[in-house]
């Protein structure tokens, strides 16, 4: 046996393990959903070819595109939100702009540890009409019979669930943002300042230059991540009222494992995925762009 036969044969011993795992927990799941949905199957019996009836009936209904649009609010609050200013608190952390800056960074930290069942229950709570939110209303309108009203209203009701995603995630961009800013050497910092250069010629001429890569890292996560929601959202509206809070993941949620029709789900599945590497692929082509500015 040659050399080469020999590196192929060993390379094939270590890796062909974790490529049949690999395929036999994603890729063959992803192909078998892709080609359901297709069908009309409510888990029993035969699929139902019916070819792309179950994509042009998802296109077609009005609750799915309050999903598809609720998930890009929330993708738009992750990428333009989460993103930059996880930026922002890595960077004034870094730059120690505050003092107990170990005491912010663990703070701004803590909510991502927490279950986001239990971050949505409390939430539930302070948005109650016996909650924090109703009280402090009631005092700003002088109204003691206000009730915060805001999930009756179709194009309202997802506000309050867009400001604690940013409340829950920003911390894991600043500690992966923070992280990156401490392998910046400190003598590159320290020659622009005497230069003369002031703290936003540090921040974007020196900083933002060599942390492109970790932004669309980030982002990359922050669009996969939005698209998938479904925990947090679901146990605190379930997509309600009138599926105001709706998102594409939920909605796949009930049309398979409530109403039982797996084809349907499956297609709803490959929906999110499409638009996954859709925008991902959109992030990369503008990535390219930036690196080659910074080059």
């Amino acid at each position: 046996m040659t050399s080469i036969a020999e590196k192929r044969l060993s390379y094939g011993i270590l890796v062909g393990p974790a490529v049949a795992i690999y395929a036999a927990v994603i890729l063959f799941p992803i192909l078998f959903s892709f080609t359901l949905g297709f069908t009309r199957w409510s888990g029993f019996g035969t699929p139902d070819w019916i070819g792309l009836g179950n994509y042009t009936r998802m296109l077609a209904d009005p609750v799915f595109r309050i999903g598809l649009r609720n998930n890009m609010l929330i993708v738009a609050v992750s990428v333009f939100g989460q993103i930059p200013f996880g930026f922002l608190l890595a960077y004034i952390i870094y730059r120690r702009m505050v003092g107990g800056h170990g005491f912010f960074e663990t703070v701004i930290f803590l909510p991502i540890t927490v279950s986001a069942i239990v971050v949505a229950k409390l939430w539930n709570q302070i948005f109650s009409p016996a909650g924090v939110v109703t009280q402090l209303m009631r005092i700003v309108y002088d109204d003691p019979r206000y009730v915060f009203s805001v999930f009756e209203s179709r194009n309202w009701a997802i506000a309050p669930i867009l400001g604690v995603i940013f409340w829950y995630y920003t911390g894991i961009y600043m500690v992966i943002f923070l992280a990156n800013l401490h392998k910046i050497n400190p003598d590159i910092i320290e020659a622009s300042i005497i230069d003369g250069a002031k703290e936003h010629q540090i921040l974007f001429r020196v900083i933002l230059p060599q942390m492109t890569n970790i932004v669309f890292t980030t982002a990359v996560f922050a669009i996969a991540g939005s698209l998938k929601s479904f925990d947090l959202i679901f146990a605190m509206t379930g997509g309600g009222p009138a599926n105001y809070t709706e998102v594409i993941s939920i909605y796949m949620y009930y049309n398979t494992f409530r109403y039982y029709n797996y084809g349907y789900g499956s297609a709803v599945s490959m929906m999110i995925i499409f638009l996954s590497l859709g925008l991902i692929t959109a992030l990369l082509a503008v990535s390219r762009r930036f690196e080659r500015r910074f080059e």
